[in-house]
């Protein structure tokens, strides 16, 4: 399974960015039933996990990212967005997708590229 990020640039301060992340490979139908979610690796810093969507479709994100980025998917695609609005300095990150939510321990994917999203003050 490959996991291809897009989306991602340079925005100021209070800007907005759509990334998209795109499953292909051999997984028929089983994207539906995975929990999905979007991490982010700032410079230095460990991957963490900002938001997820369980596959039926209920929504959590972390607390700095709350009320300013949104999650979504399309199942017939094969892919999940995410939404990002009021950017900030500190949102600069490579922005991966990959299974996961907030409560459990999740198998990884193999991480795709990412996309580097730049925040300027």
């Amino acid at each position: 399974v490959q996991l291809q990020a897009s989306g991602g640039g340079l925005v100021q301060a209070g800007g907005s960015l759509r990334l998209s992340c795109v499953a292909s490979g051999s997984i028929f139908s089983t994207f539906r039933s995975w929990d999905m979610g979007w991490y982010r690796q700032a410079p230095g810093k460990q991957r963490e996990l900002v938001a997820s969507i369980s596959s039926d479709g209920r929504t959590d994100s972390a607390d700095s990212v709350k009320g300013r980025f949104t999650i979504s998917r399309d199942n017939g695609k094969k892919t999940v967005y995410l939404q990002m609005n009021g950017l900030k300095p500190e949102d600069t990150a490579v922005y991966y997708c990959n299974r996961g939510n907030f409560n459990t321990d999740y198998s990884l994917l193999n991480w795709g590229q990412g996309t580097l999203v730049t925040v300027s003050s």
